[in-house]
């Protein structure tokens, strides 16, 4: 297997040059498990940490390394190896998240993989199909700048008619993205999805858990490498069989990212990434009469319009504004998210005690 099996090309070994990275090995990471990582190149498999200066520079968990990120090493016996630096990444996929990090602060922001190609985004029809919750994801993807596909996973538990009407569901809403429909109890979409893997390339499974990602990598492996486990029959939701992101090798060609079930898609995304994830609105935003326009309220609101004219997919549009929301605000600073979480405070205060005199 070489490095160019293993996803590398001219983009990481321009910046490698440029980094004056030359003298080192390249490996990329295909694991990583409470600071300790595994990288792979053409050579073979190591064991590697960061340095101690490199964990006294960084300074979000976005400085550290993450599967799927090329590294510069310098190998050591016994299959160990030091990781030097991370090169530039081609493409990033990341989620706000509450987690502490390495230094006792919370995150803004955790790297769910890097250097990807195609994000699978995957729900299955018995438990957590939803809509707007593809578009999250799609934000995700888009604004790292990756390209997401869908996979509407367990089909056979659907009539042909109940298919019909979820996947005239999906093309409606979401005409531009393409859809599998699979199965791993009868095989449908299995050949499809082959049919994206592309040697040296890239593609990650995101979803909730119990939606049946681990179940078609090993579809994809031929083998079970990845342990499954049933939908909690107390809870309903799913249970949390992958709990670190792992790097698989294909013999078809290719390499899948299989990731921990994500419950919350919290955004960690531009105001441009938005713009991209909702590429018919924005256009349609610069043809609003106001420059500064909300898209809720104002006249000559060619968004408005669009909604009241069934141009534009209420409910789209209404999820655009809950991430538009959520993007505004972690576009602040963490002075002005103190103080508008101040003068909400104060809001709530005023409005608690107006009700008791109005009682």
């Amino acid at each position: 297997m070489t490095n160019e099996d293993l996803g590398y090309n001219h983009f990481f070994e321009e910046n490698r040059a440029k980094l004056g990275l030359g003298d080192f090995s390249v490996a990329r990471i295909v694991s990583e498990s409470r600071g300790a990582y595994r990288v792979k190149n053409a050579s073979g498999e190591y064991r590697a940490q960061i340095t101690g200066k490199h964990i006294f520079t960084a300074s979000a968990r976005e400085d550290y390394p993450a599967v799927g990120d090329w590294v510069a090493i310098t190998e050591l016996p016994s299959d160990q190896a030091v990781i030097r630096a991370v090169l530039p990444r081609l493409t990033m996929i990341k989620r706000k998240c509450g987690d502490r990090s390495r230094n006792g602060h919370k995150d803004q922001t955790q790297i769910i993989a890097t250097n990807i190609d195609v994000a699978f985004i995957i729900e299955s029809v018995d438990r957590d199909y939803n809509l707007n919750r593809f578009e999250r994801y799609f934000a995700l993807a888009k604004d790292g700048g990756v390209r997401p596909v869908i996979i509407l996973n367990k089909v056979d538990l659907l009539t042909a008619e109940e298919l019909d009407n979820r996947l005239a569901q999906l093309e409606n809403r979401f005409p531009e993205v393409e859809i599998i429909l699979a199965s791993v109890v009868s095989g449908d979409g299995l050949n499809d999805l082959k049919k994206y893997i592309v040697n040296g390339r890239t593609y990650c499974f995101l979803g909730s858990s119990g939606v049946g990602k681990s179940s078609l990598i090993n579809k994809l492996l031929g083998k079970d490498s990845i342990k499954t486990r049933d939908v909690s029959s107390s809870s309903g939701r799913g249970k949390h069989t992958t709990t670190v992101r792992q790097m698989y090798f294909l013999e078809i060609g290719g390499i899948v990212i299989d990731n921990p079930g994500i419950r919350e898609v919290g955004l960690a995304l531009t105001k441009q990434g938005l713009e991209i994830s909702f590429d018919q609105i924005a256009k349609m935003a610069k043809e609003c009469r106001f420059v500064d326009c909300t898209h809720t309220h104002e006249p000559g609101c060619r968004i408005l319009e669009a909604v009241k004219n069934q141009e534009l997919d209420e409910e789209k549009y209404l999820n655009y504004l809950r991430l538009k929301k959520e993007a505004d605000y972690s576009d602040l600073s963490d002075n002005e998210k103190r103080e508008k979480k101040r003068q909400f405070g104060k809001f709530v205060a005023k409005a608690k005690k107006q009700l008791k005199e109005f009682e």
